[in-house]
This record gives C-alpha cells, sequence and structure tokens, in this order.
C-alpha cells in the first residue's frame, strides 16, 4: 500500500524546490510505473499505460493496441523469423497481436474504429514488483526528473540572458570559475574575466548571462564579467534614470580591468546625463568602479554631431580642430601643445578606446608638430631609462657585493 502522504509531500517538495509541476511530476511516476509493469508482466511489443490518482493512491494499467489492416502491416505465419521472410525489403512493421488489431477485429469492439485508433483494455493490477523492475521504475523517475529539471532551468534562464546574475563561487578549476546560482551551475571561462581580479571560494560574484545551452551533459550557463554589456547593465542597476528611460546609454567601449569609455544621452533636457551616471559626489559611478576591480570609468555626453563626440571622446586632452572624412571614417585630430601624450594615453588606451567608441580611425597631431611617432619614441626612452634603473638596483656590481661583505665583517 502506498503512503500517500508521503507521496503528497514529496510531490509538493519537488514542485517547489525543482520548479517541476505537479502535472508533470504525475506523469514520470505512471511512466515509470508502465516500464516496472513491462519490465515484470509484460510481452514483446506490448503498450502498457498507467494511471495514477495522487488522491487516492489507485493505480489502474492498460494495454493499447494500434488498429491496422494488411495495408499498413506485414502479415507472416506465426513461427517465421524475419530473415526466413519471402521479401525482406518490405518497410512496413510486422504484425505483433500485442501491438496490433485488425481492422476487422477493431469494429466489433468499436463500430466507428479507424486505421491508427488506439484501443484500450485493462490489465491486470500487480502490486508485486521484482528487484528489476522496481530498478527500472527508480531509473526512469529520476532520468525523467532530470529531463523536466533541464527544462525549467532553461526556461527560467533563456529569459534572463543579457541580464545580471549573482551568486557563489563553488569552485575554481584551470582558471574557469564556477558560480552556484542556486538552481543550477555557471561557468565563468578565463577569457571572459576582469584581468588580474583575484577570486575567492564561498564569496558573492556578479556576471552577465551571455549564454544559455542544453547539451547531453546538462545545461551549460556561461557568465562574463569582461564584455561592455556588463558594464552597462551595472550602469542600470545603479542609475534608475536609466530604468526609466530618461537616460540612455548609447555605447561603450571597454578594456576590461583597465579603463572604459561610456556615452551617455538624456532624453530629458532637464536632466544631465553624465551628472546622473556619476552620481552626487561620485557615489553611483565609484560602486559600479568597486563591482568591476577598480576599473576606470570615462563617462562622457554623446553627440549626433561627429565633432562634438570625438572631442568629448579624447578628454582630458584639449582638441584643438579636427578633419573628418565620412566616407572612410577617419579623423584627424589637432590637440594643444604638450597635450598629445595624454589624448593618446598610455600605450595608446585613450585613443584606441576613442576610437572604438566613435567608430573612427583617429590620427592625432600636436599644434607644435608633434607626432604619434615622436611620443612613441619618448615613451620607449624613458620605459628603457626605468627598466635600467631597475636592472641597476637589482643586480649589483662585483665592487658593491665586497662592500658589503665588508661591512658586514666589521660588525660581527
Amino acid at each position: 500500500m502506498m503512503d500517500l502522504k508521503t507521496i503528497k509531500s514529496a510531490l509538493e517538495q519537488l514542485e517547489e524546490e525543482r520548479k517541476i509541476s505537479k502535472k508533470e511530476l504525475i506523469d514520470v511516476i505512471e511512466q515509470a510505473l508502465a516500464a516496472a509493469y513491462k519490465k515484470e508482466y509484460g510481452k514483446k511489443g506490448q503498450i502498457v499505460r498507467t494511471h495514477f490518482d495522487p488522491d487516492s493512491g489507485e493505480i489502474t494499467f492498460e494495454q493499447v493496441k494500434i488498429v491496422v489492416d494488411e495495408s499498413t502491416v506485414r502479415m507472416v505465419e506465426e513461427g517465421v523469423e524475419e530473415e526466413e521472410e519471402v521479401n525482406p525489403e518490405d518497410t512496413r512493421p510486422r504484425f505483433n497481436p500485442e501491438h496490433h488489431i485488425l481492422l476487422a477485429d477493431a469494429k466489433k469492439i468499436k463500430s466507428d474504429a479507424k486505421l491508427e485508433d488506439e484501443l484500450v483494455f485493462p490489465l491486470e493490477a500487480k502490486e508485486d514488483y521484482g528487484r528489476i523492475a522496481a530498478q527500472t521504475a527508480k531509473q526512469v523517475i529520476i532520468q525523467k526528473i532530470r529531463e523536466a529539471e533541464r527544462g525549467s532551468i532553461i526556461e527560467e534562464f533563456k529569459g534572463k540572458e543579457g541580464e545580471i546574475v549573482s551568486g557563489f563561487i563553488q569552485r575554481i578549476e584551470r582558471g574557469m570559475v564556477y558560480v552556484d546560482l542556486a538552481r543550477s551551475v555557471a561557468i565563468l571561462p578565463y577569457e571572459e574575466q576582469i584581468p588580474n581580479e583575484r577570486h575567492v571560494r564561498g564569496s558573492r560574484i556578479k556576471g552577465l548571462l551571455t549564454s544559455v545551452e542544453d547539451t547531453p551533459r546538462g545545461v551549460t550557463l556561461r557568465l562574463s564579467r569582461s564584455h561592455p554589456k556588463f558594464l552597462e547593465k551595472l550602469f542600470e542597476l545603479e542609475v534608475p534614470e536609466i530604468v526609466a528611460g530618461t537616460v540612455e546609454i548609447k555605447m561603450v567601449a571597454r578594456e576590461a580591468g583597465s579603463r572604459s569609455k561610456v556615452a551617455v544621452v538624456s532624453n530629458d533636457p532637464n536632466v544631465d546625463p553624465v551628472g546622473s551616471c556619476v552620481g552626487q559626489k561620485g557615489i553611483r559611478v565609484t560602486t559600479v568602479m568597486s563591482e568591476i576591480s577598480g576599473e576606470k570609468i570615462d563617462i562622457i555626453p554623446w553627440s549626433s554631431d561627429a565633432t562634438k563626440f570625438l572631442t568629448s571622446s579624447l578628454l582630458p586632452a584639449k582638441v584643438l580642430d579636427i578633419q573628418i572624412d565620412e566616407e572612410r571614417k577617419e579623423a584627424t585630430v589637432e590637440v594643444e601643445a604638450g597635450e598629445l601624450s595624454l589624448a593618446i594615453g598610455k600605450g595608446g588606451q585613450n585613443v584606441r578606446l576613442a576610437a572604438k567608441l566613435t567608430g573612427y580611425r583617429i590620427d592625432i597631431r600636436g599644434a607644435e608638430g608633434e607626432t604619434l611617432e615622436e611620443i612613441a619614441e619618448e615613451e620607449s626612452k624613458e620605459e628603457d631609462k626605468a627598466e635600467g634603473a631597475r636592472g641597476k638596483k637589482e643586480i649589483p656590481t662585483v665592487e658593491e657585493e665586497l662592500k658589503e661583505v665588508d661591512k658586514k665583517e666589521e660588525k660581527d
């Protein structure tokens, strides 16, 4: 006798924890019972169905037969094996009395029976299942629950693609971070992480859900913290004006872990888009920066005027003149004397981000004829000097080493 309270409790618990509907769970139980019945008492080709009433605990079994005639099946004499048949190329299924019922016989039971109809015959209920049949039922239940849970997870997270999700770091293996999202585990690949960011097992982490894939090994959720849209979504969490549609993020250029440029525009002339994103005393942008390990963020006003937009994108350098070639998407920019290196940025980062943001190839020149090549050459010399200074400090000469030895001996 089945314990109805236990069954109902288990169904409710699975429905709440795994987000699988009670109807799906009952279908799983019925399929498992049918598989167990067929394993223990069924015959080859037999179709067995089960009906389970969770309120009364009643279980009924039935056999299903498909209505056929000589045009849809091969009629073969009993005892003749398939390899002994006259025409083995005949693709029609072989008649099986446990699986099929001839149309003429079906009409005796149901006068309006037609080909391909299903006729149902009750089977004797059995309570005694063998060990193998019980194991079969268990495997079917586990498999079906996993399939139902997989479908539920896909349905839930598909709607969150492109959004920020948060969870706890479960483990870190070979540079990959596994994030526990309660109902599933997501992967944060090495290439989608912020460079030089340290991760600690058990700590909370946010990420942009980039993809939801149904694979043979289960549902795979992929996250990113280096994607430009992750930065965009972080601002949405901190700036109510963006959610309300008053302020809009038009473009984001990002070099994760180092610097980003964000172009914003206001749909209300009374609202300052840059001020809204920065926040009072910089609280909003600081909160976003702390989430991405202190990555610097430049917030600039977007403009449909290419000259204005390019000028803003090169801040903090002051632009004197811009010549634009719209067809080739190129811009020649002249900046104030002494500000060429500022416009270019360390390692060319400022101009590189400005080019990404505006979509223009930017050629910068100084007011006094300075060129990119000259600046690069000067930076290279400075780096060589710094490297040389470090090398001298790290590798002392023989004379210096002897002096240090003498000093130690005098002290002793």
